[in-house]
């Protein structure tokens, strides 16, 4: 029996390894593909966080709650869920759903967990030959990135990004359309295209094909601009330190990344709170759906 199938059929025991490494699950809500919903906020791309497995039972698993920038993300009971676990370059995918809060630890202070109900099977995510990274059915979102030249130009663009943001929020509110602006980049090398894969705490992970895997070697600063619309009107720039870097089978790169706001900290809230509002949006949409079948 091939070794991924026999892993698909033993799950439990791959989640069990997971949590006495200390690793992580990754989770993100369901979006639909932009089309096959004419409900505002129903179509997007999915984000998915990446949270530390803390404790396993037959009926639930419990992950650290996700957070972005030090900013709590809040998922309320029963949100549907879609996760993904791995093993190695293995990976599968399941449902599940939220259950609530637990408090772990004793003595000291105290974890807060995020109760996840237990799936009762999982599927493989298979890669297609197009494929960059094997995610199923999952939308990654798209990234245009920069090798920073000069490191305290990424000060305008991340100023001109939040202006741009908030200038499309304002045009939506007021039922304007959203004014087409030129693109305010700091001092950089060539452009690279490639896909975020999941976000943590204070950083994010993400994909380079192999074609472009050079724009790493130019600098370890890179801009980026990260496309989460239509829930966040404009693609969010930020700018981000390369922390480690290593090659799949594919010969594509996977780059871990650090968030990097030392020539801007102001910028850290303004990217938090647009992390917090984009979940915001598609758990909204997710809560409407349940009242409305309810």
């Amino acid at each position: 029996m091939p070794a991924s199938r026999s892993r698909t059929e033993r799950w439990r025991e791959c989640l069990d390894q997971i949590l006495q490494r200390q690793g992580g699950i990754e989770l993100t809500l369901p979006v639909e593909q932009a089309g096959l919903s004419h409900e505002p906020g129903a179509s997007g791309k999915n984000l998915l966080w990446r949270c530390r497995l803390l404790r396993l039972s037959d009926t639930e698993m419990v992950i650290e709650r996700p957070c972005a920038l030090g900013q709590t993300i809040d998922l309320a009971d029963g949100i549907e869920l879609i996760c993904v676990m791995a093993i190695g370059q293995n990976r599968w995918t399941f449902a599940t759903r939220t259950l609530g809060h637990v408090s772990l630890g004793t003595g000291g202070r105290p974890i807060m967990g995020l109760r996840l109900l237990m799936p009762s099977e999982v599927e493989r995510c298979r890669r297609r030959e197009h494929d960059r990274y094997a995610t199923g059915d999952l939308a990654m979102p798209p990234v245009q990135g920069w090798p920073v030249l000069e490191p305290a130009s990424v000060v305008a663009a991340e100023v001109a990004c939040q202006a741009q943001i908030n200038e499309a929020r304002r045009a939506i509110e007021s039922g304007r359309a959203i004014e087409r602006q030129g693109v305010v980049l700091p001092e950089v090398g060539p452009m690279f295209t490639a896909q975020v894969v999941n976000v943590g705490g204070g950083g994010a992970g993400i994909v380079l094909p192999a074609a472009e895997a050079g724009a790493l070697d130019r600098s370890r600063l890179l801009y980026l601009r990260i496309d989460l619309t239509p829930h966040i009107p404009v693609p969010l720039g930020v700018t981000a330190r390369l922390v480690h870097q290593h090659l799949d089978s594919g010969m594509n790169v996977h780059a871990g990344l650090c968030f990097d706001f030392s020539f801007n900290p102001e910028h850290r809230e303004f990217v938090g709170e647009q992390m917090k509002r984009y979940v915001g949006v598609l758990q909204s949409v997710q809560t409407r759906r349940m009242r409305k079948a309810a």
